[in-house]
């Protein structure tokens, strides 16, 4: 079951990862030419005119922009945990719902296999695509930037990381809100919808102190990418809710799916 669904599922790992790559690597091409000539502290002297609480929630109040590792600790990070947290959150709430929409549900049923050890392979299969998606992209980014200039290797490493936090989140709600519908193009924009919604509230939350309890409607709250920029850490309390809340919304799908009428 974990062969099939690894095959299944590897052509789509491969067109995320594969674009995400291109486009981090156009980066990297382009980015020496935006910031040389000493652009790059004219780019700094514009953005001290933007208000100081639009600049912390790009974390462009602690990151220059004056490198490659400046922008990617800052858009660039934010990029990837859209992304990422897309990818993640289409995978879980597509894994069961495919096998619906393409009518192989009965194959699956006829199978001496049950309906738990179906969704459990699959989940093992999306978190190894999902770990494989992040480990690769942090480890281009790692030779990329090594060999461009010189970044702090400890921080970037620890960077690399922290989309794993949301993206596992994203992917057992995305599971989760599956077992209660049959059709996946209802799926494709409730996922994509919360992941934005998610991250919009993720940005207001850093607008002022009235709003600042917003962050705890955002799973990408739990990258805390600012820490990691400032003590070069893992919040270690970011990391345990990930995977308390992944670990519920894991159990809850598999009640929820041993009780679906599967069509």
């Amino acid at each position: 079951m974990i062969k099939r669904e690894l095959k299944v599922n590897l052509r789509g790992f491969i067109i995320w990862t594969g674009t995400l790559l291109v486009l981090l690597l156009l980066i990297y091409l382009v980015y020496p030419s935006i910031i040389s000539d000493g652009k790059g502290n004219k780019v700094n002297e514009m953005l001290e005119a933007f208000p100081p609480d639009l600049l912390k929630a790009f974390n462009m109040d602690i990151s220059s922009l004056d490198s490659a590792f400046g922008w990617l600790k800052s858009e660039g990070f934010v990029f990837l945990y859209l992304i990422t947290g897309i990818y993640s959150c289409l995978l879980g709430s597509n894994i069961l719902l495919k096998e619906e929409s393409e009518k192989t549900i009965e194959y699956l049923a006829s199978l001496p296999i049950t309906r738990r050890r179906v969704v459990l392979d699959k989940i093992v299969v999306s978190m190894i695509y999902i770990i494989s998606m992040i480990v690769v992209l942090g480890v281009f980014n790692l030779v990329a930037l090594n060999i461009s200039e010189n970044p702090d290797n400890r921080q970037l490493l620890l960077l690399s990381i922290t989309p794993v936090f949301p993206a596992v989140v994203l992917f057992a709600l995305g599971l989760f809100i599956s077992t209660f519908t049959h059709k996946t193009k209802k799926m494709l924009g409730i996922s994509i919808g919360f992941v934005f919604a998610s991250y919009i509230l993720s940005v207001i939350s850093e607008m002022g102190e009235s709003v600042r309890g917003f962050q705890y409607l955002s799973v990408f709250t739990l990258a805390d990418s600012r820490r990691v920029i400032a003590d070069s850490e893992l919040n270690p309390v970011c990391a345990v809710i990930s995977v308390v809340l992944c670990a519920v919304f894991i159990v809850l799908s598999l009640v929820r799916y041993q009780r679906k009428e599967l069509v």
